[in-house]
This record gives C-alpha cells, sequence and structure tokens, in this order.
C-alpha cells in the first residue's frame, strides 16, 4: 500500500518494491494493476540483503527492520544500494530507549507484538538479533551507523510511529 500510494504521489517516478514473501509480492503486483501504477511499479521477491538496483535515489522501509534477523546486514545493503546523495526512510514502531518510558497502553501493546511476532520472526532467520517491536530511537541509530550511515536523525513521530531519515 505504501509504495502504491507514493507512485500516485510522484507519477514521474519509477517505483521497486520487494519482499522475501512470495504471495506478498503476488498481491502487490495485483494491487498495482487495479491502481493502474504496474507499468512505474515493480515487486520482487528478494531478501533484505539481495535486493538488486543502486544508485536508488529513496529507499523506505515500512515496520519491517525491527524484524529482520540480521538488521545491521540489510542495512549495510541499503547504504550501499543509494546514491552518494540518497535517502533512507526507516519507519518503526514508536519506542522509548527506557522499559519504563514504554510501560503506556501503546507500548505493552507493542511488547505483546515483539514477544510474539518480532522476536521469533528475527530468531528464525540468520543472525537473529532480535531488535523486537521496542527497539529504541539510540538501538535504531546503532543499527544503523554500524551500516556506514553518517547522518541519522528522527523526522518525524505519531503516537504508534517514528520515521527515521538516515544518509550516506
Amino acid at each position: 500500500a505504501s509504495t502504491l500510494l507514493m507512485a500516485k504521489a510522484f507519477p514521474k517516478s519509477r517505483f521497486f518494491g520487494f519482499d522475501y514473501h512470495d504471495k506478498s509480492i503476488e498481491a502487490a503486483r495485483e494491487s498495482a494493476k487495479r491502481a493502474g501504477v504496474a507499468d512505474r511499479v515493480t515487486f520482487e521477491v528478494s531478501k533484505a540483503k539481495q535486493f538488486p538496483g543502486s544508485d536508488y535515489d529513496f529507499v523506505a522501509v515500512f515496520d519491517c527492520l525491527h524484524d529482520m534477523g540480521d538488521p545491521v546486514g540489510a542495512s549495510t545493503h541499503v547504504r550501499q544500494s543509494l546514491a552518494k546523495d540518497g535517502t533512507w526512510m526507516i519507519v518503526e514502531p514508536f519506542a522509548n530507549d527506557q522499559l519504563k518510558d514504554n510501560l503506556n497502553p501503546v507500548g505493552r501493546v507493542y511488547y505483546s507484538f515483539s514477544t510474539l511476532l518480532c522476536t521469533p520472526c528475527s530468531r528464525s532467520q540468520e543472525v537473529g538479533l532480535c531488535l523486537g517491536a521496542q527497539a529504541g530511537e539510540k538501538r535504531i541509530r546503532e543499527v544503523v551507523t554500524s551500516a556506514g550511515f553518517t547522518r541519522f536523525r528522527r523526522a518525524t513521530e505519531t503516537p504508534f510511529n517514528i520515521v527515521y531519515e538516515a544518509r550516506p
């Protein structure tokens, strides 16, 4: 859905979507056809550390970096795939750095998701870093900068998500 929204908002641009789940890719292709953007949007099966292409102006990940087994490896691949002046937008669940600061209704639900979905998902993959849904800004920054990004900032937030910007 996010890729289709961007394709509609930026009609002169091309978009490439990648996911390791083949059924999600099939559904995305059908959605692109229904939305009338299939001529500018390509969806392919690929792992986060292996998606093709280089010199991208913009890469976006939505609510998934914390689920990856090797988020540092994925971040490194994003860094290598970006143009020199490219931007990486990272959307993650809203989380503070300290446990006590996440003990609110949303944080408690996110800890449940993390226990039942995010952490097992990461554990089932290579490396199995297990950031979970409550990886705060400090931890996300560590992952991103260890991959070679030199600029990292919180661009905006909602009660449910934080949007980070990373640049080479």
